[in-house]
Order: C-alpha cells, then sequence, then structure tokens
C-alpha cells in the first residue's frame, strides 16, 4: 500500500482547539496533514502515543543562551538540546550576548549558528538601544527576528535604556510587540545600599515590588501614549499584576515557573546564591496574586527565564554572585506537576506554551494542533513520577535549582516539524533547528 503520511502518531490524548480527546494525527511534509482516526497502513513512520497525551509544541519565549561570547555558561547547542529533553520545542533567544544583538550582522550571525547547532526551532530578540533607534522597525522584521527587547532595569549584560526620552522613542517607532526587563533603574541605584555582603536574602529587598511597579506604570504610559503593543516580562509582584489586568488592550503579560513555584524565604534558606535573580523571587503573598493573574487569564505566555552561570561563578559571595538561574529543561515538568496538583488545568498550560506565545507574537504556523500547522508535538506521560537530578541537565551549567524534586508528569518525547528529536530522555539525529517565521515578517 502506497504510504501517504510521514508519520502518524496514534492512539494519543490530544490537546487542542477540541478540547482533551484522543485521535491520531498524519503529518505529512513536515505539517499536520489530518487529525482523527487514521489507518496504520497509510504512514512511514508510526509513534505509539497510546497512555500519553500530545500537546502542542511547547514554545518558551524567554532564554538565554549566551552565544556568542559566554560560552562557558551556556552554548545555542547545549541550550537547545535542553529545550528539547524538557519537551520544549522552540525559544525566543535574548541579546545580551557579547557582542550585543542589536544590528543586522549580529542578529544574522545568530540565526547563522542556529542552523548550524540548534536541536530546536528558534527566533532571537534583537536588542533596543539609544543608539539603534531608528534602525528597530527595519531589525523586527529581520529572518529569525523576535522582535525587540529592551532591559528598563539592569540585569546580565550592556543593554540597559533607563532615561525615559529614549525608552518613549523606542516604543514610538517599533511596530511589532517588544518586549520589556521592568524595573527602575534610579531605585535600583538609590536602594544599593541595602544589598548586604554574603546575604543573597538581601537581593529581594534591594529590587523591591516599588522598583518593578515604578518601571511597568512607565510603560503602560507609554504604551497608550504611542498606541503601541508592550509585553512585560517575568512579573513578579501582585501589585503589576493586578495593575495590568486594567491595561489587557496594549500589554501582555509573561510569568516563570520560578516566581510561582519558589517563595523567597524557602529558596533562599535552600538554595543561597542559586535563588538569586532579576526581578527577585518574592513573598507567599506576592505568589497568591501571580496565581490569580494566571487563573483570571491576565497571563498570557509562561518563560522559563533560562538564564545560566556557573557553579564557580554562583559560589562568588553576594552581590558578585550573578543573577540568573536554568529553567528550560524543566519548565514542562515542574508545570504539568502544577497541573496534576490542581493550580491549573491542561487546557491552562497549553494556552500559556503554545497558544499564547502564538497568539501574542504572531508566530506562523506553530503553536496549534491544526491541519496546516508545523507538526511541533510535546508528548507527555501525566503519570510519569520522576524525580529532577543535575545529572539530567544538559545545559553547560550542570545544574537546576529544581535537583531533587519529584514531580508527577514527563516529557516522554519531543517532535518538530514531523521529526521526532527527543524520545524518552535521549536526543535522537543532528541537529536541525530552523528560524521560527512570524506573521509580521511574512515578506522578509
Amino acid at each position: 500500500m502506497t504510504k501517504t503520511l510521514d508519520l502518524l502518531i496514534k492512539g494519543g490524548t490530544l490537546v487542542n482547539h477540541s478540547g482533551i480527546g484522543k485521535a491520531d494525527i498524519g503529518v505529512r511534509d513536515g505539517r499536520i496533514a489530518e487529525i482523527g482516526s487514521i489507518k496504520d497502513e497509510s504512514a512511514g513512520e508510526i509513534i505509539d502515543a497510546t497512555g500519553l497525551h500530545v500537546l502542542p509544541g511547547v514554545i518558551d519565549s524567554q532564554v538565554h543562551f549566551r552565544e556568542p561570547g559566554l560560552e562557558h555558561k551556556e552554548t545555542l547547542a547545549a541550550g537547545s538540546r535542553a529545550a528539547v529533553l524538557g519537551g520544549v520545542t522552540a525559544v525566543f533567544e535574548m541579546p545580551n550576548t557579547d557582542p550585543l544583538t542589536t544590528d543586522a550582522d549580529t542578529l544574522a550571525d545568530k540565526v547563522r549558528r542556529g542552523r548550524a547547532g540548534m536541536f530546536c526551532d528558534f527566533a532571537f530578540y534583537v536588542g533596543g538601544t539609544r543608539e539603534n533607534i531608528a534602525e528597530l522597525p527595519e531589525l523586527e522584521r529581520l529572518e529569525g527576528a523576535a522582535g525587540v527587547k529592551v532591559f528598563v532595569g539592569s540585569s546580565t549584560g550592556n543593554l540597559l535604556v533607563d532615561d525615559e526620552e529614549s525608552l518613549s522613542r523606542i516604543i514610538a517607532t517599533i511596530n511589532r510587540r517588544a518586549a520589556f526587563h521592568s524595573e527602575d533603574e534610579a531605585r535600583l541605584i538609590e536602594r544599593k545600599g541595602l544589598r548586604r555582603e554574603g546575604d543573597p536574602t538581601s537581593h529581594t529587598e534591594w529590587r523591591d515590588p516599588e522598583a518593578a511597579m515604578i518601571s511597568t506604570k512607565q510603560l503602560l504610559r507609554l504604551a497608550r501614549e504611542h498606541g503601541k503593543r508592550i509585553h512585560v516580562l517575568h512579573i513578579s509582584t501582585g501589585e503589576e499584576m493586578r495593575l495590568l489586568a486594567h491595561h489587557k488592550d496594549v500589554a501582555t503579560v509573561e510569568l516563570t515557573p520560578q516566581h510561582i513555584t519558589f517563595t523567597a524565604e524557602e529558596a533562599y534558606a535552600e538554595l543561597g546564591n542559586h535563588a538569586q535573580m532579576n526581578p527577585p523571587l518574592r513573598d507567599a503573598a506576592h505568589q497568591e496574586v501571580l496565581w490569580w493573574g494566571l487563573d483570571q487569564g491576565v497571563v498570557d505566555v509562561l518563560g522559563s527565564d533560562h538564564a545560566p552561570h556557573t557553579l564557580e561563578e554562583k559560589a562568588e559571595a553576594y552581590p558578585a554572585s550573578p543573577s540568573g538561574m536554568p529553567g528550560v529543561q524543566t519548565l514542562v515538568p515542574i508545570m504539568l506537576d502544577h497541573v496534576n496538583n490542581g493550580r491549573l488545568t491542561l487546557e491552562r498550560f497549553v494556552d500559556l506554551t503554545s497558544h499564547g506565545p502564538q497568539r501574542i507574537f504572531g508566530i506562523a504556523r506553530k503553536g496549534r494542533i491544526a491541519c496546516g500547522y508545523d507538526a511541533d508535538f510535546t508528548i507527555v506521560d501525566m503519570k510519569a513520577e520522576r524525580t529532577i537530578e543535575n545529572d539530567w541537565i544538559a545545559s553547560v551549567c550542570g545544574w537546576t535549582p529544581f535537583a531533587g524534586r519529584t514531580v508527577s508528569a514527563w516529557p516522554k518525547g519531543t517532535v518538530i516539524r514531523g521529526r521526532r528529536v527527543m524520545w524518552e530522555d535521549e536526543i535522537l539525529g543532528q541537529a536541525g533547528g530552523e528560524p521560527v517565521r512570524f506573521l509580521e515578517a511574512l515578506s522578509a
């Protein structure tokens, strides 16, 4: 019998626009060709997904893979291996590398590196600076560009834009939705004296909720003034979440698994400097409002903010220790554990990690299990109890803040454009990542 499909995923429980239910998926030429009851004889390769859930490919829209220039912390190859081992099919990578990703040449270099060595699909943010404002409308439409990223508060790298005039000009100039690290730099400078040598718990005191709130209010005001769209990354405070609920016409919202899984008190006690990140972890009162925002639909996407540093760097005495922790490989198991514990539904997880990124960033042909879309799937076992360990982590840094945590679900397989790239903790074949395409840049 003539094989009419390249791949058939048989007997799985799908989570898509029709809800949750059993159905087969037929793939041809890297795209979804058919959903329903499909005969085995029609396919060249068959994946038996009996007892498993088949989700749209998870998209992690905030990772730092550190290449070029900081490969001792992470590389595009290692970070993407971590992604597919964790069930992530595409990532948006940040511009605070060395050199910074702020022009067409540095973006093209990353795209070339991605094609040569990444295991998942990819896009790269272009850093917005005072110097490249006029070029941003062109840069945000180039191949492989996820859009513009602006650091309003200082973090790792040298991309700070802390004056309102420049920030206003950037927001006025861009056309696509831009992403923002939102902390007020003036307040951070004013409060630096609150940092205590060797005490990472003072990180949360220094970078206080008011620093985040001042910046987010400013971003919302400028977005309205210029009629533009903003995406506020890694929200950490309850006040911001309640504020953003009133501005959903101009602002979209990201949460990280860290901010809704760890509280500052427990994390610093258990992890010390390894819990240090920007913006910092907060107390349980803030965390409950973050969950409220997730429950109420204020939150649009989950991003891991995968930001690895070496163990040696993290062991430096605070505040010399760098901020950030790895997370792309643990996003799926940590959040599916929350699903099994009743904190969110499986449909909401899919909305946050597939449908949400597709919707707010205008991703072409990804983020849904529907005919004509890329055959990207995150296949998970919702009954697989596993303990996360450092030796599972593929990142160059070799550690995770979730080491020793037992979870109740696990990524079984990762399929990208019809190609099985991970199955049962094993990466299959060679790197084959391609740039993610966007509706607002299809003619680029």
